[in-house]
């Protein structure tokens, strides 16, 4: 077994990927990533979709941020959100697959 645990996962990567997993553990971080996927939203589109408060979606944006699985960019004094990068995406659309795969 010295072979497998010379390449282990670092304690650092395990953290962040267990962040990650935990992320995507909440309905409403789940519900964002889903409405981010299909295009960028402002936190007011957002409050509309997910019919919650403008407080509570801008405090699982910022979580969701700090995680790098959302960016912002500010255009004039609107921000919008987007998913992060592609790889987001692509966990994401695999989770689902998975989920639906009989």
């Amino acid at each position: 077994m010295p072979a497998i645990k010379d390449k282990m996962i670092s304690e650092k990567a395990a953290i962040e990927l267990a962040d990650l997993f935990k992320a995507l553990g909440d309905p409403t971080r789940i519900k964002i990533i889903y409405a981010l996927l299909q295009k960028e939203l402002c936190v007011h589109d957002l409050t509309e979709i997910l019919d919650m408060g403008q407080s509570a979606v801008s405090h699982q944006l910022r979580y969701l941020r700090n995680l790098r699985i959302v960016k912002r960019r500010k255009d004039g004094k609107t921000v919008f959100y987007s998913l992060d990068d592609q790889h987001i995406e692509t966990i994401f659309i695999q989770t689902l697959q998975h989920m639906n795969h009989n």
